[in-house]
């Protein structure tokens, strides 16, 4: 296994996640899931919504807030890898707008980083369902 490769940061916000080896194992587990072998170097970057929204412009040309923002790094096919960067501003203000926990938003929006690097994407109707589907399946198998 792979868990020692997925590393979790802050930038320019103080935040910890919480159960980090927990975290990891459900991550681990969700990708091979999907039919990985294994997950490469996988870091989760904590931030602000002005950090995202600099990355946002500056990576993607896109002048907007997000929860979260996902470059893909992987050389191999049956191995996941990546950068994840996280609002966490976002994921409060979404967990408020949602009725629902911050850390049942986190875990949806982790869990949506790995699904876009697992190769869904969200862009269209259909897509943004079947995300949505993958986020509930793997949100369930939560063991925590």
């Amino acid at each position: 296994m792979a868990i020692k490769d997925i590393s979790f940061f802050s930038e320019d916000i103080d935040y910890t996640l919480k159960e980090k080896a927990k975290v990891r194992e459900w991550i681990n587990a969700a990708v091979l899931g999907e039919g990985f072998k294994r997950v490469g170097e996988l870091n989760f970057i904590f931030c602000s919504d002005e950090y995202l929204l600099d990355i946002n412009k500056e990576y993607l040309n896109h002048d907007t807030y997000t929860d979260i923002v996902t470059f893909d790094s992987s050389e191999d096919e049956d191995v996941i890898a990546g950068d994840i960067f996280i609002s966490i501003d976002r994921i409060r203000e979404n967990a408020a707008k949602f009725n629902v926990s911050e850390r049942d938003e986190l875990h949806r929006v982790i869990i949506h980083g790995v699904m876009h690097l697992c190769g869904y994407l969200d862009k269209k109707k259909e897509e943004k369902e079947g995300m949505t589907a993958k986020e509930n399946e793997y949100l369930l198998k939560r063991a925590f």
